[in-house]
């Protein structure tokens, strides 16, 4: 697929992805004749990975590095017990990351919340006509 198709499917922009692109944590599998970026699914997984990670605070080098780790796992080469281990502890360390920072997200988000809250019974109290005397 061309990449407008896979900025629809990923809520990314044209440009974000020519940016993923640029650092390298993403490239087209393919070039069409006329050079257009040709992805494939998997591309488009790769992408998504990407964006869940952006707004949990992770940097391109972090995303870069559980994408190189994924990669080395999933690419069917045998690997010594001691490097898949050193693989998967890196996975759980960037699962035990992603935990906090849902942790986190979900205290802000109730702070948020606290705070509409507040608010509204502000405009409630504000808004309710004065005692006539």
């Amino acid at each position: 697929m061309q990449i407008g198709e896979v900025a629809a499917r990923t809520e990314l922009s044209l440009r974000t992805i020519r940016h993923y692109e640029e650092t390298g944590l993403v490239a087209p599998s393919a070039r069409s004749q006329g050079g257009f970026r040709l992805y494939t699914e998997a591309d488009v997984a790769r992408l998504m990975v990407i964006r869940r990670m952006k707004p949990l605070g992770f940097t391109l080098d972090e995303m870069r590095a559980l994408l190189e780790a994924t990669d080395r796992l999933d690419s069917g080469e045998d690997l010594s017990p001691e490097e898949r281990e050193e693989l998967l502890g890196r996975l759980r360390g960037f699962e035990e990351t992603t935990q906090q920072r849902v942790a986190d997200l979900r205290t802000q988000l109730a702070r948020a919340e606290e705070f509409a809250a507040t608010l509204r019974e502000r405009l409630v109290q504000t808004a309710a006509p004065a005692p006539t005397p």
